[in-house]
């Protein structure tokens, strides 16, 4: 077995079984059983755990992260000086996560592992994020702030990650809606129509009246 074929089948083995069952719970051991290799193959391609679920991750992360700068620099020269709209920003960012390769049902996959990176201790992970890929995050993030000037600094922050919540859940969750749809709604629903629907209510979260100031009274109660 040539040596890309032996890493591209330990990949392609952790990242069903992280999405499945979390990273916690699947061992390495787990890992090279189902994919018919030695531990000294995942040692020697990845040197740890760690690394191997870095290294999942990066297979998405790193087409998505090309593609999501390429599509910023062209929206960006279309608007010039002028500020682009929220719901541009986020179809931009819809566009590109639709446009990393599809295989392995893939953003059902990584919408699953995205959220165990958060809901998990994997601090490591969260990390290796930042530093690797912090800088196509933070350029959103800028544009969407010239977007939403009316949100204080801490409320953006709160309503990107309720934004983020809903479509990792949705995604992740794909065959459940699409199977509710179909039986109850006869409806037959492709991620891009998931997409055009999701889209007015996340804009819409983010453009909601600021909430009620909680009084220290309410705070006591």
């Amino acid at each position: 077995m040539a040596q890309t074929d032996t890493v591209t089948r330990i990949l392609d083995t952790a990242e069903v079984l992280f999405a499945e069952r979390g990273f916690a719970e699947t061992s390495l051991r787990t890992i090279t059983s189902k994919a018919k290799v030695n531990l000294a193959a995942v040692n020697y391609h990845f040197g740890s755990k760690k690394s191997l679920i870095q290294a999942v991750f990066a297979r998405y992360l790193d087409p998505f992260t090309e593609r999501f700068h390429r599509a910023l620099d062209e929206l960006q020269a279309d608007y010039g000086d002028d500020v682009i709209p929220l719901e541009e920003l986020l179809e931009t960012m819809a566009r590109s996560v639709l446009e990393v390769p599809a295989e392995r049902n893939s953003l059902k996959v990584f919408m699953r592992l995205l959220g165990l990176a958060y809901s998990q201790a994997q601090g490591h992970l969260r990390r290796y994020i930042q530093e690797e890929y912090g800088s196509v995050f933070t350029r959103f993030t800028e544009l969407v702030r010239l977007a939403t000037p009316e949100l204080p600094d801490a409320e953006r922050f709160w309503r990107l990650h309720f934004m983020l919540g809903t479509v990792i859940f949705t995604f992740s969750g794909l065959d459940a809606l699409r199977d509710i749809a179909e039986k109850d709604y006869q409806e037959h629903v492709t991620v891009r129509d998931l997409i055009r629907r999701l889209r007015p209510v996340v804009v819409a979260a983010m453009q909601a009246p600021l909430p009620t100031p909680v009084t220290l009274a309410a705070q006591e109660a």
